[in-house]
């Protein structure tokens, strides 16, 4: 069956070019409702120009479908709260938001000012937050709502040179892990996308050869996989030059200790143990690794009374 987006109102932060005009495109395409935000400044997140999300807008309009644009600075609260407000007054409803509008400064931590770490986080970290806390109670009182957040290898990894990117981009699959729980009985499905693509921001670190296979739309196909009406929920879809893959945050089984032995030297001793993939496990909220640890320490209770 094909994915279609009729009648949906979808939201996409950093829509004025690369990563971000292709997912609004392709959901545009498939007949949704569009709200293109950008602020419309250099990847460092200065300046600003409304040009290039109306000339998505444009291009939406064009050929045939809805679309508005925002310059709101997802950053800023009430900039967002506006946003919101508009969208709902021109169109009743918000089915979809992509959480994508983001920056770089990049530098080793050792360069790096407080401030450009202060900044990426805010854009990152609490333009997600932002975005998402604007239209969560909309979403609940439909009961529907579809919400990407967007990660990277660099926050699943690590990228030298980025501490400030990676430090977000782990954060927002945090923000993702507890509100796929907290929506679940509202249908609201909380996903993340890892896009690996030929943007501004990759500009001079992929070689030529490897830039063409690495298109912005091979991506935003994964991204609409995420946002249909079926879509997964908990999900973090790594997607690049035609490849896709989901990252897993694995717990392994680990070891216990009884009291008299629970010292660094010998946990240090059954690092090998505590590394060992087998049994390992995914889990799906916190409480699940408490539960774990306190069978282990109950099960070796029973152990030593039953040795009497």
């Amino acid at each position: 069956m094909k994915i279609d987006f009729t009648d949906r109102v979808a939201i996409v932060t950093g829509a004025g070019q690369g990563l971000g005009r292709t997912h609004a495109l392709a959901l545009a395409a498939r007949g949704a409702k569009l709200v293109i935000n950008d602020l419309g400044g250099a990847t460092d997140g200065t300046g600003g120009s409304m040009s290039l999300a109306q000339e998505v807008a444009n291009e939406i309009i064009a050929n045939g479908g809805e679309a508005i644009v925002s310059g709101a600075n997802v950053a800023n609260t009430e900039q967002v709260n506006e946003m919101i407000a508009q969208t709902m007054e021109k169109w009743g409803r918000i089915d979809i938001l992509i959480n994508n509008a983001g920056i770089l400064r990049d530098k080793s931590f050792s360069k790096m000012e407080i401030s450009d770490f202060q900044m990426v986080m805010d854009v990152h970290v609490m333009g997600s937050v932002n975005c998402t806390k604007a239209v969560w109670e909309i979403m609940k009182a439909q009961n529907y709502g579809r919400i990407v957040m967007t990660t990277s290898s660099s926050g699943m990894y690590g990228n030298f040179g980025q501490t400030n990117y990676g430090a977000a981009k782990a954060a927002v699959v945090g923000f993702m892990n507890t509100l796929c729980i907290e929506g679940a009985k509202y249908d609201i499905r909380v996903n993340a996308l890892a896009p690996a693509a030929h943007t501004r921001m990759t500009e001079g670190l992929i070689p030529p050869e490897a830039l063409k296979l690495m298109t912005p739309e091979s991506v935003s196909a994964g991204l609409v996989a995420l946002v249909h009406d079926n879509a997964p929920n908990r999900t973090i879809l790594c997607a690049g030059a035609g490849g896709y893959a989901r990252t897993i945050i694995y717990e392994t089984d680990g070891i216990y200790l009884t009291p008299e032995n629970q010292t660094p030297e010998n946990i240090m001793a059954a690092f090998d143990q505590i590394n060992d993939p087998t049994g390992q496990v995914e889990m799906t909220q916190g409480f699940e690794q408490s539960q774990k640890f306190v069978e282990k320490a109950m099960k070796s209770m029973k152990v030593k009374a039953a040795k009497g």
